[in-house]
């Protein structure tokens, strides 16, 4: 049964993020075409994060109350919901309503994650959690790339809403899936045992005693610059591969599923030996300077007269190279240099700051991309990543002067990100 359980955790994990893979490649296209400027094209990646922000807690707390199981067959029921409205949606407003709505029901993270915390021992926790960091991964994937694929096809004139309709059905099996073989985790008589807990998206206290830990505290504003800019540059790239290549949504699709081959490759089968060959901070600084170049090359790419598709291409695996070993090196830095007492508080600080920064980068690289220039946002985020790469050079020596007070523990849950 525990099988069958995680199998169905993964399987819903997957989903959500293969639904959201899938419009990457044309909803901005199609927010433009109903209307929609640059900037508020892009908004809708922040729509979408911010209900993201705002309900993960609120999700969780309430499977603390009521148990795993109705709160996740609730969420996989409305992302289908979602997903159908996306399909229908003909209008701006409910462009942005479905988006809303979708964005809520997929704040599920927080329960999967519980749901894995119940069902394995202490001694497997991690493969557990391995397993939400292999379905965020596969559904970055395969989302573009089916999703670009998909819209060739249109329905009643609208490219993108057969990938939506797609991910609805999905949803759907998903959901007499979980009705089948997901039983409830979490025991009747340790439900609503916590009390003093608020369902906070923002702990603001918390996020300054973390910044409090000087170490720790560099390496969660690095965080939150990469996730900044890369959300950034997810949300206008299809704007980008459109007014300056003219390309189609499948061929955006396909990048970008060249970005999570890439990523899925770095992370997956490179990151641990090289971890242990050279240390979290050179790969981390190592990592934010060949993002830098992948933005940089990204902004000039339709520049390079001689082969400026081929350009395009390097530039996203630089960028999924980069973002590869950054990010989980990042994540691994925090866990191993926090404090044992403050581990769950650091960790959690960084998924809220990432959180944050996948509101807020959508739209700054919006704004950036309509009253500047296209290029503006990876530009921009070359700076701003060759910034954090200046920020990393000095995390080793910081750790060293917090030597005393520090603990290593077992690397953080993947976020995602």
């Amino acid at each position: 049964m525990r099988k069958a359980s995680l199998g169905t955790i993964f399987l819903t994990v997957f989903l959500d993020l293969l639904g959201f893979g899938m419009v990457i490649p044309f909803l901005p296209g199609v927010a433009r075409n109903l209307g929609a400027s640059d900037f508020v094209a892009s908004l809708n990646g922040s729509a979408y994060s911010l209900m993201q922000f705002l309900l993960v807690p609120v999700w969780g707390r309430l499977s603390d109350r009521v148990g795993r199981r109705p709160v996740l067959l609730v969420s996989i029921g409305a992302t289908a919901a979602g997903m159908m409205l996306l399909g229908f949606a003909d209008s701006l407003f409910l462009l942005f309503a479905a988006r809303i709505f979708t964005g809520a029901a997929t704040a599920n993270i927080a329960v999967a994650q519980a749901y894995i915390a119940d069902v394995t021992p202490p001694e497997g926790r991690a493969r557990g959690m391995g397993l939400i960091g292999l379905a965020f991964g596969l559904g970055f994937i395969f989302g573009p790339f089916f999703g670009g694929e998909l819209s060739r096809l249109s329905i009643a004139g609208r490219p993108g809403a057969l990938p939506a309709f797609v991910a609805a059905g999905l949803s759907l099996i998903n959901l007499v899936m979980a009705t089948v073989s997901l039983p409830e985790s979490l025991p009747v008589e340790l439900r609503g045992k916590v009390k003093s807990q608020r369902a906070s998206a923002f702990d603001l206290t918390g996020i300054k005693e973390a910044f409090a830990h000087p170490s720790v505290g560099r390496a969660l504003g690095i965080n939150f610059l990469v996730v900044f800019w890369f959300a950034g540059m997810e949300q206008t790239f299809r704007l980008f591969t459109d007014d300056a290549f003219h390309m189609s949504d499948a061929a955006t699709g396909g990048m970008f599923g060249l970005v999570g081959v890439v990523a899925a490759i770095v992370q997956g089968g490179l990151i641990g030996r090289l971890t242990r060959k050279f240390g979290e901070v050179r790969l981390l600084t190592t990592g934010l300077l060949i993002l830098a170049a992948g933005f940089a090359l990204l902004g000039l790419s339709p520049r390079i007269g001689f082969a400026p598709s081929a350009a395009l291409a390097v530039s996203c695996v630089l960028i999924a190279a980069g973002s590869g070993l950054s990010t989980p090196s990042v994540s691994s830095y925090v866990s191993r240099n926090a404090e044992a007492h403050v581990q769950g508080l650091m960790l959690g600080t960084l998924q809220s700051l990432s959180a944050l920064a996948r509101v807020l980068g959508p739209a700054v690289g919006g704004l950036l991309y309509q009253t500047w220039a296209p290029p503006a946002p990876y530009l921009a985020g070359a700076v701003g990543l060759g910034a954090a790469a200046w920020l990393s050079l000095r995390l080793s020596s910081l750790a060293r002067t917090t030597k005393t007070s520090i603990t290593p523990t077992a690397d953080a849950p993947p976020s995602g990100a």
